[in-house]
């Protein structure tokens, strides 16, 4: 009989294994990505960022770049010479692995002058919990593989007992 309730009990642990994390993944931009016209201070400004979370840009890497700088270079537009501090995929993922301010820009010739540039505060800790009606947003992210296999758990299980 424990073997059962051990198995039922992992079918619910993986069904509910993406509801249960907390830390986000920011689309830059959101549908809009890294480019130019789009307002990074106004997009990041409701957010907020913590220790854990990811940030993507998504860009053409013909006319895109996206560098993280210093504030004192964010503030003045500054790319860095060193073009290993910069990403160039056009699918950057950077892991926001420390609290602090960040600041990152784009390295083409005048980008940064146009706007395209953001700054954001990453919190220590986690992301509070979302609030109850959020759950099925969250659980919208679970992979399809997570849900056949939680549902797959769960009718064995079932089965089983």
């Amino acid at each position: 009989m424990a073997v059962h309730r051990s198995l039922v009990i992992f079918a619910i642990v993986a069904f509910m294994a993406p509801t249960i994390s907390l830390a986000m993944d920011y689309v830059v931009g959101d549908d809009n990505g890294w480019k130019l016209e789009v307002n990074y201070t106004d997009w990041a400004k409701d957010k907020q960022f913590y220790v854990g979370d990811t940030l993507l840009f998504k860009y053409n890497n013909a006319s895109h770049n996206v560098y993280k700088v210093t504030g004192d270079d964010f503030n003045s537009c500054n790319v860095p010479s060193n073009n290993s501090l910069g990403l160039f995929t056009g699918n950057d993922k950077i892991n926001l692995a420390s609290a602090g301010k960040k600041w990152y820009i784009c390295g083409f010739t005048g980008h940064c002058n146009q706007g395209m540039k953001f700054k954001i505060t990453v919190l220590d800790g986690t992301a509070p919990a979302p609030p109850p009606n959020a759950a099925s947003t969250l659980l919208a992210k679970a992979t399809n593989f997570q849900i056949v296999l939680g549902m797959t758990l769960s009718v064995a299980a079932a089965l089983i007992m």
